[in-house]
């Protein structure tokens, strides 16, 4: 019998129990090289304590993690290292053990690069082992926190030992029409075709790793018997027996198991092929139980939740602490963390830990730092952490994560047509046995945000509502109308609609609905300190104001004034709009339409940017403002961060990752006319592109709430956030908020 070897089996236990980053990305030496390395080169980070991108260097060569000594050492050396481990550059280096002592060989010595190669064998050295040095002198490396682009990350599982596909086959006649399936026999890719388990000692640790690897939570008992009945009656082929899982692995080829050597069919002994039953979480689950949990979680808010991914199950994980949202640290995020966070929300097993903000950047408090789950916690505030200080952690080190989830077909029933990439085209479901096309009728972001996360293309970019020029298939037929989602469907179908009438007002491929897809978004959000910081009342004459209400910046009662005579009552204050996204803003209008203001002597780019709007704590709006995007620009932009973006002389608008526009107090239409309001208790509340002209990878976080108390001649505004950064009791205390006594801002 064949068993996996038990180095391998120690390394993927290091491996999931730590935060190392590896990546099997080393080189073999090209011919003709005085050194030259095994073939299997990998690198990680080591140490304590460090950041995600630091640390002491390790090596795995011939078979064997080691270190590498700081003689001679360069930030050269450092370059191709960080390279490696999948980090652009390289921006320092520690010598003398700084991230501690490592252990085992120590590989290389008086290393030297030019800083050019691609890997750290082409670079001269004393030859792999060859060393006079201690681990005192183990050298670290500090990589520039930028990933490579299309690198795959750390932290991702690594399948070994040939077991790569895993699937559950249903045998039960209902369950084999049924998606998701939650119960079958386990069979293992093998060849061309699909081999079985033998469950001779297998148990429910093993039963919970193949139930997260399938999208799922947990496992349940499963009726043998039926089984043993269907088994008798099938010609077997076994391929792994004696597996053995502690029931933390992402993967079944993670845990300790057997390979099956030649024509295995009869070796089973006593048993029968491994069968397993999975509980399928909320979103997935059908019938009673669907609602059951429905009623559960809204009995309760869940103090996790993921933001910013494209697709269900993915996204930056963000808890829930004192009342108010925030995000988690990366440093030793791993897999067995980023588990206990997939399980939590409903999900299976983690796919991917991922670092470095890699799922856009969060806003508020960071809650938590170095978590270190063992895997079977059941939330993760179970997990032990470090709370977090200032300097600690930025929002640059946000951790997200990809959790597996059921494979529901969604995919099978969408396509796109005609476009020039796999990324865009004319929109075609299938609906019975019959392809057709969607009716553009309110076809918008959001419904093409469905559509995107459905084929598995990322968010959407651009909601097409003319596609003649896409015409490229053969089916002409509209299928489905009045499509309206909220946005957070995994299917068209899941989304209002017409169900068997159509009701299209204008039919024929023209008019079908399109969309173009990205990889990436843009995501806005308003700096709200500044709003309450900059917030102040303002009696401006009327004859400064004919500009303003030529752009329709005033309210209605302003065209019955007395021009040019009297004055509108103003509130002013400072907006600052970040990009915290991965991909530049950009108006949806090309430059080629923008429209000029003589007036005020700018392009609009967009017809709407932004609401303001004073609310009563009941929600009854009482005054509000608007602004069309006077320029699009980077104001200012993060260390590191070049603008790209500039208005002056018909320059290209925008706002690019990493950079805000700052709209002053004191520009025409950056306020809200209040001059009929009366005195009294007010929410203030600005949103970024309310129409959702513009794709951005989450759009729950375009609201800005504050609360205001105005007395008649001077306004206070405190408790100014994000709309969603509050807990939902929090956010109901604040929207009943029942005034001030005095002047005093609490």
């Amino acid at each position: 019998m064949g068993s996996c070897g038990t180095w391998a089996w120690q390394e993927l236990l290091v491996l999931l129990s730590s935060v190392w980053l590896w990546e099997g990305s080393g080189q073999p030496t090209p011919p003709g090289s005085t050194h030259t390395p095994g073939p299997q080169l990998k690198f990680r980070l080591a140490g304590y304590p460090r950041k995600h991108n630091e640390g002491r260097i390790e090596v795995f060569y011939n078979d064997e993690w080691g270190t590498i000594c700081d003689d001679d050492f360069t930030l050269a050396n450092a370059h191709v290292l960080c390279r490696h481990l999948g980090f652009v550059a390289a921006t320092g280096w520690a010598h003398s053990a700084k991230y501690g002592k490592g252990i085992g060989r120590i590989w290389l010595d008086n290393v030297n690069c030019a800083g050019g190669e691609k890997s750290i064998g082409d670079c001269k050295h004393r030859g792999w082992g060859n060393s006079d040095c201690s681990h005192e002198e183990d050298a670290g490396v500090i990589c520039k926190d930028e990933r490579i682009p299309g690198f795959k990350d750390s932290n991702v599982i690594e399948v070994r030992n040939h077991v790569e596909e895993v699937r559950l086959r249903p045998v039960v006649s209902g369950a084999r029409r049924q998606l998701p399936v939650t119960e079958g026999i386990v069979e293992v890719r093998y060849k061309d075709g699909w081999a079985q388990i033998c469950d001779e000692g297998w148990d429910s640790q093993n039963s919970r790793v193949v139930c997260g690897m399938m999208g799922f939570p947990a496992e349940k008992k499963v009726n043998r018997n039926f089984y043993k009945l269907f088994t008798e009656r099938q010609q077997l082929n076994y391929r792994l027996h004696s597996v053995s899982c502690t029931g933390t692995e992402v993967h079944l080829s993670m845990c300790a198991f057997e390979f099956y050597r030649g024509n295995a069919s009869a070796t089973c002994g006593a048993g029968m092929p491994a069968v397993v039953s999975c509980v399928p979480g909320p979103l997935f689950a059908t019938g009673n139980a669907h609602k059951k949990k429905q009623r559960q979680q809204q009995q309760s808010q869940p103090r996790i939740r993921l933001k910013g991914g494209a697709k269900v199950g993915e996204g930056r994980v963000e808890v829930l602490k004192s009342s108010e949202w925030g995000t988690i640290c990366d440093d030793r995020w791993n897999l067995l963390s980023a588990s206990v966070v997939c399980r939590e929300l409903g999900f299976g097993s983690a796919r991917e830990a991922l670092t470095g903000a890699r799922m856009g950047q969060g806003t508020g408090p960071i809650h938590m730092n170095e978590v270190q789950c063992l895997g079977t916690e059941k939330t993760l505030w179970s997990c032990p952490f470090k709370n977090i200080t200032q300097e600690d952690c930025k929002h640059t080190e946000d951790a997200a994560v990809r959790c597996n989830i059921p494979y529901m077909g969604y995919e099978t029933l969408i396509r796109l047509a005609g476009g020039r990439t796999a990324f865009e085209g004319r929109v075609e479901v299938k609906r019975g046995s019959k392809w057709g096309m969607v009716c553009s009728d309110g076809w918008t972001t959001k419904e093409a945000m469905v559509a995107c996360r459905q084929l598995g293309l990322g968010y959407s970019l651009h909601a097409v509502t003319e596609t003649w020029y896409w015409d490229a298939s053969n089916v002409t037929e509209m299928v489905l109308s009045g499509v309206k989602c909220a946005g957070h469907e995994m299917s068209l179908s899941h989304c209002q609609h017409h169900s068997t009438s159509l009701n299209c007002r204008n039919t024929g491929t023209r008019f079908a609905a399109g969309v173009i897809c990205s990889e990436t978004a843009s995501d806005l959000l308003l700096h709200a300190p500044l709003v309450q910081e900059t917030a102040y009342i303002e009696d401006r004459p009327l004859h400064m104001l004919y500009c303003a209400a030529e752009e329709n910046c005033l309210s209605s009662s302003a065209r019955l004034a007395n021009w040019p005579y009297g004055h509108r009552r103003l509130l002013r204050f400072s907006s600052q709009i970040h990009n915290n996204g991965r991909a530049d803003f950009r108006p949806k209008a090309g430059r080629h339409s923008w429209v000029w203001h003589e007036c005020h002597r700018h392009y609009h780019s967009m017809d709407i940017f932004t609401h303001y709007d004073i609310l009563t704590p009941n929600g009854t709006k009482v005054a509000e403002g608007h602004k069309a995007s006077f320029c699009l620009e980077d104001t200012e932009c993060e260390e590191d961060v070049a603008k790209r973006y500039e208005c002056a002389n018909f320059g290209e608008q925008g706002i690019t990752v990493g950079c805000w526009d700052l709209y002053r107090h004191d520009i025409d239409c950056q306020w809200i006319d209040i001059t009929d309001v009366k005195p009294g208790n007010y929410i203030l509340q600005v949103v970024i592109n309310p129409n959702f002209e513009v794709a951005e990878s989450d759009f729950t976080n375009n609201a800005m709430k504050c609360n205001c108390k105005y007395d008649g001649h001077r306004i206070w505004v405190h408790s100014c956030h994000i709309g969603d950064a509050l807990s939902e009791e929090a956010n109901k205390r604040f929207e009943q908020y029942p005034g001030q006594l005095n002047n005093q801002i609490s």
